[in-house]
């Protein structure tokens, strides 16, 4: 019970900023481009239970990536929605990407710290270990939540982005698949080998540019957080 109370506390504040950021930046950009939906919903806040879906909220805890109840936006509140509308699906993984950079900064700055002196003493080692914990698992999640939504495929954000790219024909037929969405993905992600190949590599090799030395950090976080 000890384990798992501490696999809980290391994961929840990097779990739940990384997915509630995540809306909240879409509701944050489609409210710069006219669309008060998100505000005027009580979306553009922190609160967890404003955003949190049940079954995205347990898959974090179980697989490591999770979901939260997506921020309603109308694009016919846009001055330009085809264009406004891929800002607005950029804003989510940019926000993850941010928070992994910003974690992979505070694992490098934890690392020097525990060269100095001040890296000795044992109330700052007992303080320090868990948050290293956090930034690893902050690390990887951002990266893996930031890349698997730029999968082309509606209603990811990289289906959103693909539909205002491509000339309306075009984009009108990928907008169709938005009702199968989520069952192509799962198709894609767990009957194909474009993890292993593409998007497993992509992720571990961005997050070890990222943490440098401390990737062994990232490892030994998401060792203890899902080994059995």
């Amino acid at each position: 019970m000890e384990v798992i109370i501490s696999k809980i506390a290391i994961m929840l504040v990097p779990a739940l900023l990384a997915i509630i950021l995540h809306e909240v930046a879409h509701g944050y950009m489609a409210e710069r481009f006219g669309d008060p939906t998100a505000r005027l919903l009580g979306r553009l806040t922190l609160n967890p239970f404003k955003h949190l879906d049940p079954i995205g909220s347990i898959a974090i805890f179980i697989f490591g990536f999770g979901w939260a109840r997506p921020v309603p936006v109308n694009p016919g509140n846009f001055r330009r929605p085809r264009r406004d509308m891929i800002w607005v699906a950029l804003a989510g993984p940019a926000t993850n990407l941010s928070l992994a950079v910003f974690s992979a900064l505070l694992l490098r700055g934890l690392s020097l710290i525990d060269q100095t002196s001040f890296g000795g003493w044992s109330s700052y080692t007992h303080f320090v270990a868990p948050v290293k914990m956090m930034a690893g698992f902050s690390l990887y999640i951002n990266v893996l939540l930031g890349l698997f939504n730029l999968i082309p495929i509606p209603p990811l954000d990289g289906g959103r982005i693909l539909t205002g790219i491509l000339p309306e024909r075009y984009a009108s037929l990928i907008g169709k698949l938005e009702p199968f969405g989520f069952v192509l993905i799962l198709l894609v992600v767990f009957f194909t080998d474009i993890w292993s190949l593409i998007l497993g590599p992509v992720i571990n090799t961005l997050v070890l540019f990222m943490a440098g030395d401390e990737f062994r950090m990232v490892e030994k976080a998401m060792h203890f957080l899902f080994s059995r």
